[in-house]
């Protein structure tokens, strides 16, 4: 029973902070559909996993690299 209980409790946790980190993303312009790049995909996936440290200073960035296919 208390199992259950600490389960549902950290479930609701998390939720609560994915939809704080989505709330962080979509005021910063990440979710609108223009220019989808690897950097601006990765910031937008790191800010939505950050959830509440955005809005106590973190401001997590990505750099990708992605190779260029052989020809």
């Amino acid at each position: 029973m208390r199992y259950r209980r600490s389960h549902a409790t950290i479930s609701v946790f998390l939720v609560i902070w994915l939809l704080i980190g989505l709330l962080a993303a979509w005021q910063r312009g990440y979710l609108s559909r223009s220019n989808a790049s690897c950097d601006r995909l990765g910031a937008t996936a790191l800010t939505i996993v950050a959830g509440p440290l955005n809005y106590v200073g973190a401001n997590p960035a990505v750099k990708c690299v992605l190779p260029k296919p052989s020809q």
